[in-house]
């Protein structure tokens, strides 16, 4: 807003940040398989494909396939 009219470079302004607009209505910030993505969920291991209930406070990659012994994932 160079002349102090309220007018500046396209694009920018008022309701054109991030968040604005159609789209987005995900899961919100950490939802999904990622680490920290809630207490519920399982662990699965990606070698054979075995899961076990996802208990709070553990993580997934600290436990041992209880088939394989290959290091568990989210899934």
């Amino acid at each position: 807003m160079p002349r102090g009219d309220g007018t500046g470079p396209t694009g920018q302004g008022p309701g054109t940040g991030r968040g604005m607009g159609s789209g987005g209505g995900g899961q919100g910030r950490m939802g999904g398989n990622r680490p920290g993505a809630g207490p519920q969920g399982v662990c699965t291991c990606p070698q054979c494909g075995a899961t076990v209930d996802h208990k709070p406070g553990i993580p997934c990659y600290q436990i041992a396939c209880p088939r394989c012994g290959t290091v568990m994932i989210r899934g």
